[in-house]
């Protein structure tokens, strides 16, 4: 299951650098590309304003 971002995402950045397989694209919201994503949850791990959450 991939994770996605919510519109709590304040497009900060720091969850693109996480991201193993370069899964998210920049944005006004960040978004996550679920065919890419392997639910590590790196990019969770890091959002500062928790943002991130599984799909």
């Amino acid at each position: 299951m991939a994770y996605k971002i919510t519109e709590e995402c304040t497009a900060c950045g720091t969850c693109i650098d996480e991201c193993p397989v370069d899964a998210i694209s920049e944005g006004d919201i960040y978004k996550i590309d679920p065919d890419i994503c392997t639910d590590c949850g790196a990019c969770a791990d890091v959002c500062p304003v928790e943002a991130i959450e599984p799909a």
